[in-house]
C-alpha cells in the first residue's frame, strides 16, 4: 500500500515537472510574443478555478498541471529584457566592467561587459592588450543586435548569456579594475597561474590540450580540434556532463577494482567534482557538468533508476528555473542531459553484452559507458551538427580509459613543479605519453 502511494506521488510530480518545461519548450520552439497582461489575466483565471474546485482530485490536477504550463510561460519571458534598449546608429560610449571569464580563441578574445543601463553587451577584441575578468572598460562603438544567420540562431546563442546587444569594432580603453564577484576573481587569478604553468611544462600544442583536460580551455589547439571534431572525441576537452559522467563512471569502476568500498569511492569522487566545478571558473555550463556527473554517481550509489529519474527532471526543472534558453537553444545541456539518460537507462540493458571484456583498468566500464552515451545522442548530434563520425565509438573507448590517470599526472606535475620544478618535468613527461597516445589513436 506504502509503495504505491510512493509510485503515486512520484507520477504526479514528474508530470508537474513536465508541464512547467513543457510551457518554456513550446514558447522557445514557436518562439511567440504575448504581453504579460494575458498572462496576468490566466493566472488569475486558473488560481479562481483551483480555489472553486479545489475538493475535485482530477479537476484539481488539470488545474494544477494548467498553472505551473503558465509558470513556464512566464519564466520563459522573463529571460528576455522587459523593456528594449534603443539601438542608434551612432557611435557610444559605453562604461562596464567584464562580468564573464574571457573566451580566449586563436583569432582574438570574446568578452561579455556588462553596463548599468544597457545590459549585457557582447564584444570581439585582438589577443592584446588582454583584459580580465573584473576589469572596467570604457567602449566606443556602434551598438547593434545580434541577428540569426541561415543555419546558426546567433541571436540566441547569445541570448542564453543574457547578451542582447553586441559592439562592433571597438576602441577600448581600460579604466579601472576589481569589479564584480571577488571569489570568480580569485578562481580566475588561480587559472591563470596554472596556465602559465602549464605552458612551461608542456609545449603547444599539448601545453592546450592539457589545459582543456583539466578545466576546459579550448583555444591554442589548432589542427587538433579539427581532428577531435571529425572523430567524434571534442567532449574530452570541454567541460560537459558527457565527459564528466563517463570519466566519473570510469573512476568509480576503478576505485571499487582497487577495493575501495562503493560508499568511499562515491564520496571521493563527488568531492572531487566539486572541487573541479569551483577551479573551472563555476560557469552555468560547468555547474550543469558537475550535477549530470553527480547523478550518474547517485544512480549506481542508489541502483534505483525510478528515483534517479525523478532527481534527473528536477534538475532540468532547476536548471530552466535558472535559465529557460538552455532547454532549446543550449546543445550542451541537451548533449549533457541525454548522455546523463543514456549512462543511467541504457548501462544496465547492454551490460550483459560485455561480459567477456575484461576489467582491468575499467576497460569494460568504459566501453559500456561510451557506447551508452553515443547511442542516446547519436539522434541529436545528427540533428545539431549534421554530422555523424563512424570511427567515434573504436576511437573513445580507445583513450577515455586513459583520460583519468593522464589528468592525474597532469594535476600533479603542475602541482610538484612549484615545489620542485624538475620532478614537476618529470611527471608531465609521463603525461605527455599519454597525451601523444591519443593524438596518435
Amino acid at each position: 500500500m506504502f509503495d504505491k502511494i510512493i509510485k503515486s506521488k512520484s507520477k504526479t510530480f514528474l508530470a508537474f515537472c513536465f508541464c512547467f518545461l513543457l510551457g518554456i519548450i513550446i514558447f522557445s520552439l514557436l518562439e511567440i510574443k504575448l504581453d504579460f497582461v494575458y498572462l496576468y489575466v490566466s493566472l488569475f483565471v486558473i488560481a479562481s478555478w483551483l480555489i472553486i474546485f479545489w475538493k475535485n482530485e482530477r479537476f484539481r490536477f488539470v488545474i494544477i498541471c494548467l498553472l505551473l504550463f503558465i509558470f513556464g510561460v512566464g519564466r520563459y519571458f522573463l529571460a528576455f529584457p522587459l523593456q528594449t534598449q534603443n539601438i542608434t546608429s551612432a557611435p557610444q560610449e559605453i562604461e562596464g566592467y567584464i562580468s564573464a571569464e574571457p573566451d580566449v580563441r586563436l583569432d582574438g578574445v570574446r568578452y561579455i561587459v556588462k553596463n548599468e543601463e544597457k545590459g549585457k553587451i557582447y564584444f570581439k577584441s585582438a589577443l592584446y592588450p588582454r583584459y580580465e575578468y573584473g576589469d572596467k572598460l570604457k567602449l566606443k562603438c556602434k551598438l547593434e543586435r545580434p541577428e540569426p544567420s541561415d543555419d546558426f540562431r546567433y541571436d540566441m546563442y547569445l541570448a542564453r548569456y543574457g547578451v542582447f546587444q553586441i559592439c562592433q569594432s571597438p576602441k577600448v580603453e581600460k579604466i579601472g579594475d576589481g569589479e564584480g564577484n571577488k571569489i570568480l576573481a580569485g578562481i580566475f587569478s588561480l587559472k591563470q597561474v596554472v596556465a602559465s604553468r602549464i605552458s612551461k611544462l608542456w609545449h603547444e600544442p599539448n601545453a592546450s590540450f592539457m589545459a582543456g583536460l583539466l578545466y576546459g580551455y579550448r583555444g591554442g589547439l589548432g589542427n587538433l580540434n579539427e581532428l577531435f571534431s571529425r572523430t567524434g572525441v571534442t567532449h574530452i576537452v570541454a567541460i560537459s556532463g558527457y565527459n564528466i559522467t563517463i570519466i566519473a563512471t570510469i573512476l568509480i569502476a576503478i576505485f571499487v577494482n582497487l577495493h575501495i568500498p562503493r560508499k568511499k569511492a562515491f564520496w571521493l569522487i563527488t568531492i572531487g567534482i566539486i572541487l573541479f566545478v569551483l577551479f573551472a571558473g563555476a560557469s552555468a555550463s560547468v555547474v550543469r557538468a558537475g550535477i549530470m556527473g553527480i547523478i550518474v554517481l547517485l544512480a549506481k550509489q542508489m541502483g534505483r533508476t525510478s528515483q534517479v529519474g525523478n532527481v534527473l527532471v528536477l534538475t532540468a526543472v532547476v536548471m530552466a528555473l535558472q535559465n529557460p534558453l538552455v532547454l532549446i537553444w543550449d546543445a550542451g545541456f541537451q548533449l549533457s542531459f541525454i548522455s546523463t539518460c543514456g549512462l543511467v537507462y541504457l548501462t544496465p540493458l547492454i551490460r550483459d553484452w560485455f561480459v567477456r571484456v575484461p576489467e582491468v583498468m575499467g576497460i569494460r566500464e568504459s566501453l559500456i559507458s561510451t557506447l551508452s552515451a553515443i547511442i542516446a545522442t547519436l539522434p541529436l548530434i545528427l540533428f545539431q551538427f549534421g554530422r555523424l563520425s563512424i570511427v567515434a565509438p573504436i576511437v573513445n573507448i580507445l583513450i577515455l580509459w586513459i583520460i583519468p590517470t593522464i589528468m592525474m599526472f597532469g594535476f600533479f606535475a603542475v602541482i610538484v613543479s612549484f615545489v620542485l620544478f624538475p620532478l614537476g618535468e618529470v611527471i608531465a613527461w609521463i603525461a605527455w605519453v599519454g597525451l601523444k597516445y591519443i593524438t596518435v589513436v
